[in-house]
């Protein structure tokens, strides 16, 4: 296997992998692999390899690849995820700061601990911090954007501190810099009661678990709620719960989630995907825009 100077890449500390699988580390379990993936020990790793990195090699950031959909292809170039050395989490008296690799559920935790009310939703969103703030992450009434006091960001010149007005922040999206990576942030919370916060995150865990298949092999929501609609009352209309290709499946319990039933490939789902929102705009007119990243080339 190549090490780091056969790519020609910066001599790095974390680890470097070629030919690495990747459908272990997304929630749908499919996907080719990756051209180099790259662990970066730290944030001084991370900033050497946006810096030097070859031109020609496109980069990729995962985290927890819970709203992935990486193609049977693979990735070409490099694909960064960001692991260890980005999973701390600090407890202030009015806020907490968690790196980009600290699951938001493990975010909501800490905060509830401690007695911290405000993140509770972040216990109904599946995923790490580094991408909620990508995706301006949301659910049950709040989203990072109501929350973040700011973001710290790598990029090839160096390291950033960007506040809530500086990201951008709009529906399921920030305006993050070119090439920037997001490292750390830090979310502003109330003191509370810790067994009224942890009774709130309860009530949020259940109605996930009754409402969404929270213990199948899925990707979260698939499409964005179109302005004024929402998209899986869309998908329902069109007469599409259940429908499968494959095996892939429009989820029977909520049809804004797709999943794997043990044998789908990237492009069966991506293909039911598409089947889906053909159907919806055929009923209602509206185009769903896909909420789920699908990254990579097809299989030659």
């Amino acid at each position: 296997m190549p090490d780091s100077a056969t790519l020609a890449l910066p001599p790095l500390r974390g680890r470097v992998q070629a030919e690495a699988p990747l459908a272990p580390f997304t929630w749908f379990r499919v996907g080719g692999p990756a051209q180099y993936l790259v662990r970066p020990a730290d944030v001084d790793d991370l900033l050497l390899l946006l810096r030097d990195r070859p031109a020609h090699l496109p980069l990729t950031v995962i985290g927890a690849a819970s709203n992935l959909l990486v193609r049977d292809g693979g990735l070409r170039g490099i694909t960064v995820k960001l692991a260890r050395g980005f999973s701390d989490i600090a407890v202030e008296a009015d806020g907490i700061i968690a790196g980009a690799a600290a699951l938001d559920m493990t975010v909501a935790e800490h905060a509830a601990a401690a007695g911290l009310g405000g993140l509770e939703f972040l216990s109904g969103i599946p995923g790490a911090i580094g991408g909620a703030v990508a995706m301006n992450a949301g659910a049950y009434g709040s989203e990072v954007k109501d929350v973040l006091d700011w973001a710290e960001v790598a990029t090839p010149a160096g390291l950033l501190r960007l506040d809530n007005a500086a990201l951008g922040f709009a529906y399921r999206r920030s305006a993050l810099p070119a090439g920037g990576v997001v490292v750390r942030a830090r979310f502003r919370a109330v003191p509370g009661a810790a067994a009224e916060i942890a009774a709130r995150m309860n009530v949020i865990r259940s109605a996930r678990e009754e409402s969404q298949p929270v213990r199948a092999r899925t990707g979260g929501s698939t499409f964005k709620n179109p302005e004024g609609h929402k998209a899986w009352a869309l998908i329902d209309a069109a007469g599409c719960r259940g429908l499968r290709q494959g095996d892939a499946q429009v989820s029977e319990k909520h049809c804004n989630f797709l999943l794997n039933l043990g044998a789908a490939t990237a492009a069966d789902l991506e293909g039911l995907g598409e089947t889906v929102r053909a159907r919806v705009a055929a009923q209602s007119g509206i185009a769903l825009e896909w909420e789920i990243k699908r990254l990579g080339e097809p299989a030659a």
